[in-house]
């Protein structure tokens, strides 16, 4: 049974040359300059910055995708709250930059932006912080 006072989820649509150019390996800093709009572009340069200990990197890059993943949300319809389940593939790259934000925010002593992000995903979908690794 759903509940009916909760929003529906929202699903961001299919982006299949990004995604496919990303799975194919192709360099993400190429991906998202043909595809600025694509948030999992984005989250991926701002996990690699982040590997490699670029904290500032990484959180510009996550700041972009995490903006460009909020106007594809609300483009989707979201109202800035209710669901976005991990599970449908197209909606973890905003996810992915949210955490990589919280991350990179955390790193650098940003502590109230790292709770923002991290109850964004816990909102979002509980399943996107344990699959993030967002502590």
């Amino acid at each position: 049974m759903t509940n009916l006072l909760e929003p529906p989820e929202t699903l961001l649509p299919e982006n299949e040359p990004a995604q496919a150019a990303l799975d194919a390996g192709t360099d993400p800093a190429l991906v998202a300059a043909e595809h600025p709009t694509f948030s999992a572009a984005w989250a991926q340069l701002g996990e690699a910055a982040l590997e490699n200990g670029e904290t500032i990197a990484a959180y510009a890059y996550a700041r972009t995708g995490y903006h460009r993943g909020l106007d594809a949300l609300r483009r989707s319809g979201w109202k800035g709250f209710g669901p976005v389940p991990w599970r449908h593939r197209p909606n973890q790259g905003v996810l992915r930059a949210v955490a990589v934000l919280a991350k990179a925010a955390g790193a650098i002593g940003e502590t109230d932006e790292f709770d923002r992000c991290r109850q964004l995903l816990l909102d979002s979908d509980p399943a996107s912080v344990e699959a993030t690794g967002v502590a």
